[in-house]
């Protein structure tokens, strides 16, 4: 055999060996098909294949983090929201991925979107707002057990801004600052009262222990005379001016 035929022979090996040799990453699997059918799943590392009788077909098994567009929806209470989310998932099922669905990442983000408008469609805005965690695990339920047939399997979803009306988001901040001036009263309310408590409790002190009125009102001549004042009030108990005002008054004789 001439230098040609070995040349020859040597191009064809090469080429047998490029089209029979795959490399399969540790976060991938290969789907082998022959000659169209099923046969079975390989990797990851080196993995021989027969040339124009077999086939592979690599599947990513890692998370996945996908957008879920932005969507209209209407709640319970006819309240029209603009809803987003953010889906993890993942294939566990790397030959449900290939033979059941065209394209699994489509298929998940259509199911999601469809999903996400079924269940705010379902809970009024007041739940949407306030008890999202709920939410996003009625949707995480609700979207695996949809993509579970395709081998998909999705482990989180959540959802990230909730967009009310402009008129809406008037009433919403109208209404928060009527509860924070109500509350206001209502503390305002209840600090006067226990005030009046206090002083009414004062008053039945003074009026068993006339020994405490004097007390106090050497207490209060005290603070007077630490004033910087040129006019001094001297205040004196009725006790002591009743006397006075009795003897200057005949009527009462």
């Amino acid at each position: 055999m001439d230098i040609l035929s070995y040349f020859g022979i040597a191009i064809a090996v090469m080429i047998l060996a490029s089209a029979s040799i795959r490399i399969v990453n540790e976060y991938e699997r290969g789907v082998i098909f022959r000659l169209g059918r099923y046969v079975g799943i390989r990797g990851p590392g080196f993995v021989l294949i027969i040339p124009f009788i077999e086939r592979m077909v690599k599947m990513d098994l890692r998370v996945v983090t996908m957008d879920v567009p932005s969507q209209e929806c209407i709640t319970r209470d006819t309240v029209t929201v603009r809803v987003d989310a953010v889906i993890y998932f993942r294939v566990v099922e790397p030959s449900d991925a290939v033979l059941k669905v065209l394209d699994h990442i489509r298929a998940t983000s259509l199911l999601s979107q469809t999903t996400m408008r079924n269940v705010v469609g379902q809970s009024d805005l007041e739940e949407l707002l306030s008890r999202r965690d709920q939410i996003n695990e009625k949707l995480q339920v609700i979207i695996d057990e949809g993509t579970a047939p395709w081998g998909v399997k999705v482990s989180m979803v959540e959802i990230r801004d909730v967009l009310l009306p402009e008129g809406m988001q008037r009433a919403m901040a109208a209404r928060a600052e009527a509860d924070r001036e109500r509350q206001a009263k209502i503390i305002h309310a209840e600090g006067e009262f226990t005030a009046a408590q206090k002083l009414a409790d004062a008053a039945k002190i003074i009026d068993a222990a006339p020994s405490a009125l004097q007390l106090r009102y050497f207490q209060t001549l005290t603070t007077i005379a630490t004033e910087r004042t040129n006019t001094i009030i001297f205040p004196l108990p009725m006790d002591i001016l009743r006397p006075i005002l009795e003897r200057g008054n005949p009527e009462k004789k």
